[in-house]
């Protein structure tokens, strides 16, 4: 007998405005195309035992959330409530709004705990629940912190970074590894993005999709998995170079060992190879696997520089063009 495709959980966060709380109604779906818009081609990850196909292996484990916030969709999480971590969260780019952490509090999915688990998305109040991660099981801990797949700091909007605070989309991060090289990460992907990820129509546009390996038997408070790796990938087209462009992240789930410690790029290949082949982000689509953004020859906006600054990054600037210029000789 044939599974049904991707079952979806359409869950809506809070609206919450300082302690005032306004419900937002929720519904369940069968179908993708009620949550479009946040996968490149609309095509979800394989993820080997868990995904493939666009098949979801164990229907009754792994629940896909349409995360909505202020009646519109945001992003998508496919969700593990065994492990009560994520498995991966996806979204679109499309620029930061400004500004910092939203004034807003960590919510809980009350479907995923039942057909009668309530129409709306709620504060997590209680100190367990069955199938996911309370705020309590957070709490109290000195190694461990709420990492955010979809960071709030990639939020197009006001509404979007609120929409992150929801605890399906965070898992149990070192914190010295959250708050240093990982924010560090996120940083210059978003950087990469703003400078490259521009369509057709000239509009910023990439595809992330974030997600976390769990470890074989380390909890939080022996409940909570906590992963053992986190990674992330992007892939957009680049109008202004005329290309498809990708890269990687991953890093063991442990504290940083230095305070200005950096995680290295990685290609699309890399991250599968380092994750045992049991994922491909972009199946089927024209993002390279075997280059990085520095392996290649694009061109990035200039940007406005101090006199020290420009003859800082000159040596870079010089190398670069020396490797551009080879590279186009030998073709």
């Amino acid at each position: 007998m044939m599974m049904t495709a991707w079952k979806m959980w359409c869950l809506l966060p809070l609206a919450v405005l300082l302690l005032s709380i306004t419900p937002t109604e929720t519904k369940v779906v069968n179908q993708m195309s009620e949550c479009e818009g946040f996968l490149l081609n609309e095509t979800p990850p394989q993820v080997t035992g868990i995904l493939e196909n666009g098949q979801i292996m164990n229907q009754n484990r792994y629940k896909l959330i349409c995360q909505k916030c202020d009646n519109n969709k945001r992003f998508v999480t496919l969700y593990d409530t065994t492990n009560k971590i994520p498995v991966f969260s996806a979204y679109k780019y499309r620029g930061a709004e400004a500004g910092g952490r939203p004034d807003t509090r960590w919510k809980i999915e009350p479907q995923l705990e039942g057909p009668g688990g309530g129409e709306y998305m709620t504060r997590s109040q209680k100190d367990k629940y069955t199938h996911q991660a309370s705020d309590n099981d957070y709490k109290g801990h000195k190694l461990y912190t709420r990492g955010h797949l979809f960071p709030s700091s990639y939020g197009f909007e006001e509404s979007d970074k609120k929409s992150t605070f929801t605890l399906t989309n965070v898992v149990p991060q070192v914190e010295s590894f959250n708050q240093g090289s990982w924010s560090r990460m996120e940083q210059e992907l978003k950087k990469t993005m703003d400078d490259l990820c521009y369509n057709n129509n000239d509009e910023l546009e990439a595809y992330v999709v974030t997600g976390a390996q769990p470890s074989q038997s380390n909890k939080l408070k022996n409940r909570v998995n906590v992963p053992s790796v986190l990674w992330t990938a992007f892939c957009c087209y680049s109008h202004r170079n005329n290309k498809w462009i990708a890269e990687a992240y991953s890093r063991d789930n442990v504290a940083d060992k230095a305070e200005d410690e950096r995680i290295d790029a990685k290609t699309l290949q890399q991250l599968y190879d380092n994750l045992n082949k049991k994922l491909v982000v972009f199946p089927g689509s024209d993002c390279p696997l075997n280059e990085k953004v520095s392996d290649i020859c694009i061109s990035r906006p200039e940007q406005p520089k101090s006199w020290f600054r420009k003859v800082l990054s000159f040596p870079s600037r010089t190398i670069s063009w020396l490797y551009c210029t080879v590279r186009g000789w030998v073709g």
